[in-house]
């Protein structure tokens, strides 16, 4: 029976679904690392919430008139106050500890292979390839979402496009991100980024995805009136397939 479990392939949810609780699967060490604070901090939230419930559900039958007929007057205890100030202070420790420690990390962006530019328009997105950039030639196109009218069989509503921003797998990408009118935001969540385009700004973030696949995203700062049509689809693919890609498109 396991041998024949291991023969059925892992099917990633790389977009979202109906009526999904939870979170998308992780493609990049960075999604993963979210995944697992998460689940770390809801540990603690689960353990504070048992322990408040029960306090709120024994205090008004320990404390009733029937048994404490005289209310006790206790204006100062000692004990009871380090106990509710040291054990708050060590459990933030143990939060903030990896919460940091994800969050500088998010911010460093190791020597990249590929540098891209997301340009965030009213309301679509332009790529710009800036290491096959020059005089002559540049690898820059403009992605927008595909009307529901022109999707092929089996096609997302309101998140494929017609240009994919297609990126080697296994490879540390640098994408800049900025826009040409309004407040935009470059948000994949199966790659854990989430990079605001600021007009006259450029934003930086580094990507590693770690399996080949297609991630779809969306624009995530009210943008205007079409701000929930300007998807974003990140296909990831082998080496060769994205030198091939890239001959072909340039």
């Amino acid at each position: 029976m396991l041998h024949l479990l291991l023969l059925v392939p892992i099917v990633h949810r790389d977009a979202a679904e109906s009526r999904q609780f939870g979170f998308q699967d992780a493609a990049t060490p960075m999604m993963q690392g979210i995944i697992d604070l998460h689940h770390d901090i809801f540990v603690f939230l689960v353990i504070i919430s048992i322990l408040v419930l029960r306090v709120l559900v024994c205090a008004p039958w320990h404390l009733r008139y029937k048994r404490n007929p005289i209310p006790g007057r206790i204006v100062h205890g000692t004990t009871i106050e380090m106990i509710w100030t040291i054990f708050p202070s060590i459990t933030l420790m143990f939060i903030a500890i990896p919460s940091f420690a994800l969050l500088y990390s998010m911010d460093e962006v190791l020597d990249p292979a590929i540098t891209i530019k997301a340009i965030g328009h009213q309301w679509y997105w332009t790529y710009e390839y800036s290491d096959y950039s020059s005089d002559e030639q540049s690898l820059t196109f403009d992605s927008y979402m595909i009307p529901g009218d022109d999707l092929e069989l089996g096609r997302l509503r309101l998140l494929e496009v017609d240009n994919r921003v297609v990126v080697p797998a296994e490879t540390h990408l640098r994408m800049i991100i900025t826009s040409a009118d309004v407040l935009h935001s470059w948000a994949v969540p199966s790659l854990g980024v989430k990079c605001d385009a600021v007009p006259g700004r450029l934003n930086q973030t580094s990507i590693f995805i770690k399996r080949e696949g297609v991630y779809y995203g969306q624009c995530s700062e009210i943008c205007g009136t079409n701000h929930a049509f300007m998807p974003i689809v990140v296909e990831t693919v082998s080496l060769d397939a994205y030198v091939s890609w890239v001959s072909s498109h340039t």
